[in-house]
């Protein structure tokens, strides 16, 4: 998703060619990519999961003047859950960009509504809405009944799909692409023709909940893994870029080195995607693409497509770009997993920055600064909710916390800056949504905040603080450790939160249910203070509700100083440290005393604030 960053508190805080177009750097013309498969799972806090299964074919044919699309997609979905399915649902994500729809209404409704759309879709006309309309649909040959309720399509089946069992959907589709928007849609800001997100039916995800038909209000998404064949014939003169790798570059004479085109006279071209073990498919489209290629070591190939009509400074603002992704990269296969596919584009289109399948599509004419913290905020989403495809909508802050903190977290190690700068000002951020008032559990789903302000908070920042905040929990190397296990086990799945603070309980040898209940499900609050110091006695409070372990650094009249480290009870064991460890801290008690062996001059709580102590005056006395 866009990485919001600190734009939206700026006023509270002082605190992503035509057949005779150049390619430029083209690579040889790969072979055919094997598909990737899923990482080996050593161990699992769930040895009855299992996920549904999906392949797509399809073929659409684009009209770039009324920018409408036919499509014929064929769909063969497995039931590899226990249950039997009496019904199917399909997203029609394009139906939320008309007038009275429900992003239309909420948009206009909650307090501080995104201001890219605010009451812009309440004002489009017929030619500039959104839709995906289904013509027809089948099963295994059989017509079924269905219906369009707002961006979901309702199916009856013609015969329940047994466990185990596959069948085949066959559908004919016209869909017209909105007005730019919200991430998908035509000429957006930047001139960009096609961002092509959400743009076909797309079966919702079944799982050990239920069905994920949620309608398309104004977050993030849900898929099934599956496997994807498509065609797109458009004009001659449009380069795209997206999910997937494209079989046919000979034919169409884009996107890597080739022979002379051997379709001259047609108007249209068919570019030809496979994208194999994914569970959504991305694409972006422009007349005036410039496409640009650089191998990573022992990686993929990149792509960046960006626009010719860009100032100088702009267009070199990308070529500065391409060495730095490799840099990130390298960084996340390294301390995440190994990016397992081929490619992964980089691509101007969209309304800022989102992430995909293979790809991103992001803003492209801002400064380097915020061009290179878009694309490694959006890089990492390849591995966290792509990947490591959580619900989106149930835990929002999975996906964009983490892929906050390991985008900061590379930037820093990139560009050689301290990590404590950028974690200090999430954390102020985190302090002033606490004081707001407006804080709602990271557990609410994500279109049901009061405020957009406060969904972003709880995602962004304090899902960034969770994931740092482990670290001090269970010390720096099992917080490393656990990233890599969570990558391991739950690659090319959907994992959940307990999936994660299981991996984390398995790395450090600890339990942390407490951890993940308070700081998720509740509101509840970080507050310890020094209450006392007398002669070689301290006693400390706990004032909010939340339990934490305690690191403290005491100085003595003699001026020398000691780290002690009082573990939480609860944790059932201590996590790796240097500091003097001294008895368990009950968290039903709610004063705590110690004694040393010399006289104390002062104690101080935390002294390298990873706590997420909400204040920070009474931790020293």
């Amino acid at each position: 998703m866009n990485r919001i960053y600190f734009y939206i508190l700026s006023s509270i805080l002082i605190l992503s060619c035509g057949s005779s177009q150049m390619v430029e750097n083209p690579p040889k013309t790969p072979k055919a990519p094997e598909t990737p498969q899923p990482l080996t799972v050593e161990t699992s806090s769930n040895p009855c999961y299992w996920q549904q299964h999906v392949d797509y074919k399809m073929e659409i044919d684009v009209d770039v003047n009324n920018y409408q699309y036919e499509g014929k997609q064929t769909l063969v979905y497995t039931n590899n859950s226990p249950d039997i399915l009496n019904q199917v649902f399909y997203h029609l994500y394009f139906n939320a960009f008309q007038p009275g729809s429900e992003m239309d209404v909420r948009s206009r409704n909650i307090p501080d509504p995104d201001s890219r759309v605010e009451d812009r879709i309440s004002k489009l006309k017929p030619d500039e809405i959104g839709y995906i309309k289904v013509n027809s649909l089948k099963q295994n040959g059989q017509v079924l009944t269905y219906e369009t309720v707002g961006t979901v399509l309702e199916v009856k089946l013609a015969e329940p799909i047994k466990p185990g069992e596959s069948v085949t959907f066959d559908m004919l589709f016209d869909a017209q692409i909105p007005v730019q928007i919200r991430r998908s849609g035509r000429v957006n800001n930047e001139g960009v023709a096609l961002s092509m997100a959400q743009w076909y039916p797309k079966l919702a995800e079944y799982d050990y909940e239920g069905w994920h038909a949620d309608p398309y209000i104004g977050r993030e998404f849900h898929g099934v893994w599956g496997d994807f064949d498509v065609k797109i014939s458009i004009d001659k003169n449009y380069t795209l870029g997206g999910t997937g790798y494209l079989q046919n570059p000979n034919e169409i004479g884009h996107g890597y080195q080739t022979d002379t085109l051997k379709q001259p006279n047609t108007k249209k071209l068919t570019w030809h995607f496979v994208a194999p073990t994914v569970h959504d498919f991305t694409w972006a489209a422009d007349p005036n693409y410039i496409h640009d290629t650089i191998q990573v070591p022992n990686g993929p190939l990149l792509h960046f497509l960006y626009k010719n009509s860009m100032p100088k400074d702009k267009l070199n603002n990308w070529k500065k770009l391409q060495p730095k992704a490799v840099e990130l990269m390298q960084f996340y296969s390294e301390n995440i997993g190994k990016y397992p596919y081929d490619q992964y584009s980089i691509i101007q289109g969209g309304d800022g920055g989102m992430e995909y399948g293979m790809c991103t599509l992001i803003a492209g004419e801002g400064e380097f600064s915020g061009l290179f913290g878009v694309t490694a905020h959006e890089m990492a989403h390849s591995w966290f909710q792509f990947l490591l495809a959580t619900n989106e909508l149930t835990n929002y802050w999975m996906d964009e916390g983490f892929t906050e903190y390991f985008g900061e977290l590379a930037e820093c190690e990139i560009f050689n800056k301290p990590f404590e700068k950028p974690t200090k000002r999430v954390y102020d951020i985190y302090y002033y949504y606490v004081n707001s008032g407006a804080e709602q559990p990271q557990t609410t789903h994500a279109d049901r905040f009061n405020y957009n302000q406060s969904s972003a908070i709880a995602a962004y920042y304090k899902g960034y603080v969770f994931l740092n905040q482990l670290a001090y929990v269970i010390g720096k190397e099992n917080q490393k450790q656990t990233i890599k296990q969570y990558f391991k086990d739950w690659a090319f799945k959907h994992p959940t939160r307990t999936d994660f603070i299981r991996v984390a309980e398995k790395v450090s040898g600890l339990e942390l249910d407490w951890y993940l209940n308070d700081w998720t499900r509740t509101i509840n609050t970080i507050d310890y203070s020094v209450e006392s110091v007398q002669g070689n006695k301290a006693t400390l409070k706990r004032i909010g509700l939340m339990p934490m372990p305690i690191d403290l650094t005491v100085t003595y009249t003699d001026g020398s100083s000691e780290d002690f480290y009082i573990p939480l009870q609860m944790m059932r064991g201590e996590k790796p440290t240097e500091a003097t460890i001294i008895k368990d801290w009950a968290w039903a008690h709610p004063t705590y005393s110690f004694e040393t062996s010399k006289a104390i001059k002062s104690v101080e709580i935390d002294p390298k604030n990873m706590m997420a102590d909400i204040d920070k005056e009474n931790n020293k006395k």
